[in-house]
Protein backbone atom coordinates (compact mmCIF):
# COMPACT_ATOMS: atom_id res chain seq x y z
CA UNK A 1 0.00 0.00 0.00
CA UNK A 2 2.17 2.81 -1.29
CA UNK A 3 1.49 6.42 -2.25
CA UNK A 4 1.57 7.26 -5.96
CA UNK A 5 4.13 9.93 -6.78
CA UNK A 6 5.88 9.62 -3.44
CA UNK A 7 7.17 6.06 -3.71
CA UNK A 8 10.78 5.60 -2.66
CA UNK A 9 12.93 2.51 -2.30
CA UNK A 10 14.08 1.65 1.23
CA UNK A 11 17.64 2.72 0.39
CA UNK A 12 16.37 6.11 -0.83
CA UNK A 13 14.38 6.65 2.37
CA UNK A 14 17.39 5.65 4.44
CA UNK A 15 19.70 8.01 2.54
CA UNK A 16 17.22 10.88 2.95
CA UNK A 17 17.11 10.44 6.72
CA UNK A 18 20.87 9.93 6.92
CA UNK A 19 21.17 13.38 5.37
CA UNK A 20 18.90 15.11 7.91
CA UNK A 21 20.07 13.19 10.98
CA UNK A 22 22.59 15.72 12.32
CA UNK A 23 20.00 18.42 13.03
CA UNK A 24 16.79 16.38 12.84
CA UNK A 25 15.60 16.96 16.41
CA UNK A 26 16.34 20.70 16.27
CA UNK A 27 14.54 21.05 12.94
CA UNK A 28 11.47 19.26 14.31
CA UNK A 29 11.36 21.62 17.30
CA UNK A 30 11.54 24.68 15.05
CA UNK A 31 9.05 23.50 12.42
CA UNK A 32 6.48 22.42 15.00
CA UNK A 33 7.01 25.44 17.29
CA UNK A 34 7.95 22.89 20.01
CA UNK A 35 4.56 21.17 19.74
CA UNK A 36 6.32 17.93 18.79
CA UNK A 37 7.41 17.59 22.41
CA UNK A 38 3.79 17.59 23.61
CA UNK A 39 2.73 15.20 20.83
CA UNK A 40 5.41 12.76 21.93
CA UNK A 41 4.39 13.03 25.59
CA UNK A 42 0.81 12.13 24.65
CA UNK A 43 2.15 9.16 22.67
CA UNK A 44 4.18 7.91 25.63
CA UNK A 45 1.06 8.13 27.80
CA UNK A 46 -0.91 6.13 25.22
CA UNK A 47 1.74 3.38 25.12
CA UNK A 48 1.27 3.08 28.90
CA UNK A 49 4.49 1.10 29.28
CA UNK A 50 5.51 -0.32 32.64
CA UNK A 51 8.61 -2.01 34.08
CA UNK A 52 7.46 -5.44 32.90
CA UNK A 53 6.87 -4.36 29.28
CA UNK A 54 9.05 -4.84 26.23
CA UNK A 55 8.37 -2.11 23.68
CA UNK A 56 9.40 -1.73 20.04
CA UNK A 57 9.83 1.89 18.93
CA UNK A 58 9.88 1.70 15.14
CA UNK A 59 11.28 4.59 13.09
CA UNK A 60 12.83 5.70 16.37
CA UNK A 61 15.37 7.94 14.68
CA UNK A 62 17.68 9.39 17.30
CA UNK A 63 15.69 7.89 20.18
CA UNK A 64 13.78 10.97 21.32
CA UNK A 65 10.61 8.87 21.44
CA UNK A 66 12.36 5.87 23.06
CA UNK A 67 14.08 7.58 25.97
CA UNK A 68 10.86 8.55 27.83
CA UNK A 69 9.64 4.95 27.60
CA UNK A 70 12.92 3.68 29.04
CA UNK A 71 12.62 6.16 31.92
CA UNK A 72 9.31 4.46 32.82
CA UNK A 73 11.24 1.24 33.34
CA UNK A 74 10.20 -0.54 30.15
CA UNK A 75 12.65 -2.47 27.99
CA UNK A 76 12.68 -0.40 24.81
CA UNK A 77 14.16 -1.36 21.45
CA UNK A 78 14.63 1.68 19.17
CA UNK A 79 14.62 0.46 15.55
CA UNK A 80 15.24 2.49 12.40
CA UNK A 81 16.22 1.97 8.77
CA UNK A 82 18.60 4.95 8.76
CA UNK A 83 22.09 4.16 10.00
CA UNK A 84 22.79 7.89 10.17
CA UNK A 85 19.90 8.40 12.58
CA UNK A 86 21.01 5.44 14.67
CA UNK A 87 24.57 6.78 14.89
CA UNK A 88 23.39 10.20 16.10
CA UNK A 89 21.03 8.53 18.56
CA UNK A 90 23.66 6.16 19.94
CA UNK A 91 26.06 9.03 20.51
CA UNK A 92 23.40 10.97 22.44
CA UNK A 93 21.76 8.03 24.23
CA UNK A 94 24.35 5.24 24.53
CA UNK A 95 22.29 3.19 26.99
CA UNK A 96 19.54 2.47 24.45
CA UNK A 97 19.87 -0.71 22.31
CA UNK A 98 19.51 0.90 18.87
CA UNK A 99 18.77 -1.68 16.17
CA UNK A 100 18.84 -1.35 12.38
CA UNK A 101 15.75 -2.71 10.68
CA UNK A 102 13.33 -2.34 7.76
CA UNK A 103 9.76 -1.75 8.91
CA UNK A 104 8.43 -4.11 6.25
CA UNK A 105 10.77 -6.97 7.33
CA UNK A 106 11.38 -6.57 11.04
CA UNK A 107 14.34 -8.52 12.50
CA UNK A 108 12.33 -9.86 15.45
CA UNK A 109 10.44 -13.04 16.26
CA UNK A 110 6.68 -13.46 16.51
CA UNK A 111 4.87 -12.03 19.52
CA UNK A 112 7.94 -10.75 21.38
CA UNK A 113 6.69 -7.24 22.24
CA UNK A 114 4.01 -6.14 24.67
CA UNK A 115 3.59 -2.85 22.81
CA UNK A 116 4.78 -1.35 19.52
CA UNK A 117 4.81 2.30 18.60
CA UNK A 118 5.83 4.48 15.67
CA UNK A 119 5.93 8.30 15.70
CA UNK A 120 6.04 10.36 12.52
CA UNK A 121 7.48 7.46 10.56
CA UNK A 122 4.66 5.32 9.23
CA UNK A 123 3.98 7.56 6.24
CA UNK A 124 7.65 7.21 5.20
CA UNK A 125 7.68 3.40 5.18
CA UNK A 126 7.57 2.23 1.57
CA UNK A 127 4.63 -0.13 2.21
CA UNK A 128 2.25 1.00 4.94
CA UNK A 129 0.20 -2.20 5.05
CA UNK A 130 3.30 -4.41 5.23
CA UNK A 131 4.64 -2.34 8.14
CA UNK A 132 1.37 -2.52 10.07
CA UNK A 133 1.18 -6.27 9.43
CA UNK A 134 4.78 -6.75 10.59
CA UNK A 135 4.06 -4.74 13.73
CA UNK A 136 1.12 -7.06 14.42
CA UNK A 137 3.31 -10.11 13.85
CA UNK A 138 5.90 -9.10 16.45
CA UNK A 139 3.28 -8.10 19.05
CA UNK A 140 1.83 -10.63 21.48
CA UNK A 141 -1.94 -11.27 21.33
CA UNK A 142 -3.63 -8.50 23.29
CA UNK A 143 -0.60 -6.23 22.91
CA UNK A 144 -0.84 -2.55 22.02
CA UNK A 145 -0.15 -0.43 18.96
CA UNK A 146 0.28 3.35 19.16
CA UNK A 147 0.79 5.39 15.98
CA UNK A 148 1.51 9.11 16.22
CA UNK A 149 1.36 10.68 12.80
CA UNK A 150 0.47 13.86 10.98
CA UNK A 151 -3.17 13.86 9.94
CA UNK A 152 -5.99 16.07 8.63
CA UNK A 153 -7.05 19.24 10.53
CA UNK A 154 -10.74 19.00 11.32
CA UNK A 155 -11.62 22.72 10.89
CA UNK A 156 -11.74 23.52 7.14
CA UNK A 157 -10.41 27.13 7.29
CA UNK A 158 -7.52 26.02 9.49
CA UNK A 159 -6.87 23.07 7.16
CA UNK A 160 -6.38 25.50 4.25
CA UNK A 161 -3.89 27.61 6.23
CA UNK A 162 -2.08 24.46 7.37
CA UNK A 163 -1.61 23.14 3.84
CA UNK A 164 -0.25 26.50 2.74
CA UNK A 165 2.25 26.38 5.62
CA UNK A 166 3.32 22.88 4.67
CA UNK A 167 3.90 23.55 1.02
CA UNK A 168 5.36 27.06 1.21
CA UNK A 169 6.75 27.96 4.60
CA UNK A 170 7.95 24.58 5.87
CA UNK A 171 10.61 24.05 3.17
CA UNK A 172 11.74 27.67 3.56
CA UNK A 173 12.15 27.34 7.31
CA UNK A 174 13.91 24.00 6.86
CA UNK A 175 16.51 25.68 4.65
CA UNK A 176 17.51 27.83 7.62
CA UNK A 177 17.90 25.07 10.20
CA UNK A 178 18.12 21.63 8.56
CA UNK A 179 21.29 19.83 7.49
CA UNK A 180 19.46 18.69 4.31
CA UNK A 181 16.55 21.06 3.64
CA UNK A 182 15.55 19.53 0.28
CA UNK A 183 14.32 16.44 2.12
CA UNK A 184 11.60 18.53 3.73
CA UNK A 185 9.96 19.16 0.37
CA UNK A 186 9.34 15.41 0.15
CA UNK A 187 8.28 15.25 3.80
CA UNK A 188 5.75 18.05 3.29
CA UNK A 189 4.33 16.26 0.25
CA UNK A 190 4.11 13.02 2.19
CA UNK A 191 2.03 14.73 4.90
CA UNK A 192 -0.37 16.22 2.35
CA UNK A 193 -0.81 12.83 0.64
CA UNK A 194 -1.35 10.89 3.87
CA UNK A 195 -4.87 9.57 4.64
CA UNK A 196 -7.12 11.24 7.18
CA UNK A 197 -7.86 9.83 10.62
CA UNK A 198 -10.57 7.41 9.49
CA UNK A 199 -8.54 6.31 6.49
CA UNK A 200 -5.56 5.36 8.63
CA UNK A 201 -7.86 3.59 11.10
CA UNK A 202 -9.15 1.40 8.27
CA UNK A 203 -5.60 0.50 7.22
CA UNK A 204 -4.74 -0.45 10.78
CA UNK A 205 -7.80 -2.68 11.05
CA UNK A 206 -7.07 -4.46 7.77
CA UNK A 207 -3.55 -5.24 9.01
CA UNK A 208 -4.79 -7.37 11.91
CA UNK A 209 -5.52 -4.93 14.71
CA UNK A 210 -8.71 -4.60 16.78
CA UNK A 211 -10.37 -1.76 18.70
CA UNK A 212 -8.83 0.98 16.59
CA UNK A 213 -9.34 4.48 17.99
CA UNK A 214 -7.74 7.85 17.57
CA UNK A 215 -7.26 11.12 19.41
CA UNK A 216 -6.78 14.40 17.56
CA UNK A 217 -4.04 16.77 18.71
CA UNK A 218 -3.68 20.43 17.73
CA UNK A 219 -6.98 20.40 15.84
CA UNK A 220 -6.12 17.26 13.90
CA UNK A 221 -2.68 18.34 12.70
CA UNK A 222 -1.55 15.17 14.46
CA UNK A 223 -3.57 12.09 15.44
CA UNK A 224 -2.60 9.35 17.87
CA UNK A 225 -4.13 6.03 16.81
CA UNK A 226 -4.30 3.13 19.24
CA UNK A 227 -5.25 -0.48 18.65
CA UNK A 228 -4.99 -3.96 20.17
CA UNK A 229 -3.42 -7.07 18.62
CA UNK A 230 -6.20 -9.39 17.47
Amino acid sequence: MTRAGLDKRPDEVSAMFDAVAARYDLTNDVLSLLLDRWWRRVTVQAVAAGPQDTVLDLAAGTGTSSEPLARLGATVVPCDLSLGMLAVGKAARPALPFTAGDGTRLPFGDGVFDAVTISFGLRNVVDTRAALTELARVTRPGGRLVVCEFSRPTFPPFRTVYVEYLMRLLPSIARAVSSAPDAYVYLAESIRAWPDQAGLARRIGVAGWDRVRWRNLTGGVVAVHTATRA
